[in-house]
């Protein structure tokens, strides 16, 4: 069985991709694995000062939530973001944790496989696309870690993913198939 981290970015209560990302991880806790819930909500985290100390000393000096969610990424078989869709792109907080994780790149990182979800206004082809190239962006740095799926869902307000049985059910299914 594998060790799970999901890391939910949105800042807004009910949102909609942290409600997928619960139902992800009710799908991977069914099949077995380790889960953890990380939600950006109420953490500390600075932006990256590009100072590349943490490449030397494994960890970022910025004494945040980051050097710990870090940390939880290192040592997890699996990493599932769940973001909101922002100007066709991830969330500014998500992106500002993906830098922050810099120290991962010289480390003995044990993540080999990333999924994505997200919840945008518009049902696109460049909301989708967009926000998956920055993730694939990420991954590229990582040599053995692959992109091993992603849910998109096209919902206006908060909570009305709850009444799209079909989003939950493609994000439980996500779950399960980890």
């Amino acid at each position: 069985m594998k060790k799970v981290l999901i890391i939910s970015t949105s800042l807004r209560a009910g949102s909609n991709s942290e409600i997928l990302a619960k139902e992800v991880e009710k799908g991977a806790t069914e099949k077995g694995h380790t889960v953890e819930f990380v939600s950006l909500k109420n953490k500390k985290i600075e932006f990256c000062k590009g100072c590349f100390a943490c490449q030397k000393l494994g960890k970022c000096v910025i004494k945040d939530d980051a050097v710990d969610i870090t940390e939880k990424m290192k040592n997890s078989d699996v990493i599932v973001w769940a973001t909101p869709v922002y100007y066709y792109e991830m969330a500014g907080q998500m992106k500002t944790v993906i830098d922050r994780a810099n120290s991962l790149f010289s480390s003995d990182y044990k993540f080999r496989e990333v999924y994505l979800i997200t919840t945008s206004a518009e049902d696109s082809k460049q909301a989708k696309e967009c926000v998956l190239a920055g993730v694939q962006g990420w991954i590229d740095c990582f040599e053995k870690v692959k992109l091993c799926g992603s849910v998109a869902v096209a919902v206006n307000e908060t909570n009305e993913v709850k009444n799209v049985p079909e989003a939950l059910k493609k994000a439980y299914e996500l779950g399960k198939n980890i």
